[in-house]
């Protein structure tokens, strides 16, 4: 059941901090506004919070897996969002970084 908990707060974290930059990037660059950027900074924020309660209690193997699922979570964003067209590199690289959030946070410890 940690692993599932686990796995929902990384996707929680993903859309919080990608929705986040994508407000505030739609709020300057495409102009939209300054309620498009608050938004994005609360995304922001609550990211901040979603990690905290990962089941792991340690800061840099939370933050080191999650760089691998922003990755994917990214690439996964521009998809469905902004209709990007990744190409082979980028999946084969999203799929490596996914690869690293497994070992990095869910091999098989002595504790």
């Amino acid at each position: 059941m940690s692993v599932l908990k686990s796995v929902v707060l990384f996707l929680l974290a993903a859309l919080a901090e990608i929705g986040g930059a994508w407000l505030i990037w739609q709020g300057w660059r495409e102009h939209r506004g300054l309620l498009w950027i608050a938004g994005g900074i609360v995304a922001l924020g609550a990211y901040g919070f979603v990690a905290t309660f990962q089941p792991d209690p340690n800061f840099g193997r939370i933050l080191a897996a999650y760089g691998g699922i922003f990755v994917a979570g990214s690439l996964a964003w521009g998809m469905l969002v902004d209709h990007f067209k990744p190409d082979r590199y980028d999946l084969i690289g999203a799929t490596i970084c996914l690869f690293g959030v497994l070992v990095i946070m869910y091999a098989p410890r002595n504790t």
